[in-house]
């Protein structure tokens, strides 16, 4: 295997019965960089997610982390392996407070001892701007604090391959600034990112690549700009008919 590629799928497919949600996806991930997806609702893109996480298994096809199969195995280890996640929705253990919801997080995902994840979860807290919600209960944050707090804990199992699902999502214009900010800080310590976007902005100031899904296809892939200006991708994504 390319030793620069981290994450190689290969005709990848999911089917929930007779409904076919993705049809033998291809796609590789560099390490260190950031390759954003795009599609209209319904188009496989959170199925993708899923898969590659281990919350939905795999139809057909293969996906490799740093050629490693990881067909048969469980969350838990996919986790252990290094990668991390974050879901639209975010989901903090609510009676648990900012800190406590890491160190979770960088004990069970990371696997570090409880020592090491104390320091590590500080850092961590720094990075994503919680340093001063750290006592308080996950469930009294605010919508940009949640998902702060649900990128810290991705972060706590200090991931090889981050998946960020629409992380940018229900935020204000100066909140979605700060999230790009803070998503380009991550990757410049050279973390890998997979990132499903709405906030189209976002995206492009952040992503190398996009890979665009439609119908559970993949219809385009390559540079932004260029991916952007293809008539397809705009009536698809954007209804516009060129």
């Amino acid at each position: 295997m390319d030793e620069e590629i981290l994450l190689k799928a290969r005709g990848v497919s999911k089917s929930f019965g007779a409904v076919r949600v993705l049809h033998e996806v291809s796609f590789d991930v560099r390490r260190g960089e950031v390759l954003g997806i795009l599609g209209p609702n319904g188009a496989g893109k959170t199925t993708l997610f899923n898969m590659i996480s281990g919350d939905v298994k795999v139809s057909a096809g293969d996906i490799q982390l740093g050629g490693t199969a990881l067909r048969n195995e469980p969350p838990f280890r996919r986790c252990q392996m290094g990668i991390g996640r974050t879901y639209q929705i975010p989901r903090p253990y609510s009676g648990m407070t900012t800190f406590e919801n890491l160190l979770v997080a960088a004990a069970f995902g990371g696997g570090r001892s409880e020592t090491r994840s104390y320091a590590f979860c500080a850092q961590v807290l720094r990075d994503c701007e919680l340093s001063e919600r750290a006592n308080v209960s996950a469930g009294a944050l605010t919508l940009l604090d949640r998902k702060r707090l649900e990128l810290a804990r991705a972060l706590a199992s200090d991931p090889k391959l981050l998946l960020l699902d629409e992380i940018a999502g229900g935020l204000t214009d100066d909140e979605s600034k700060a999230l790009v900010a803070l998503v380009r800080r991550i990757r410049g310590r050279g973390v890998t990112i997979l990132w499903i976007e709405h906030v189209l902005n976002a995206l492009m100031a952040v992503a190398d690549r996009l890979m665009v899904l439609n119908f559970g296809e993949k219809i385009a892939e390559g540079v932004p700009a260029e991916v952007i200006a293809l008539p397809e991708v705009r009536r698809v994504y954007m209804g516009i008919e060129v």
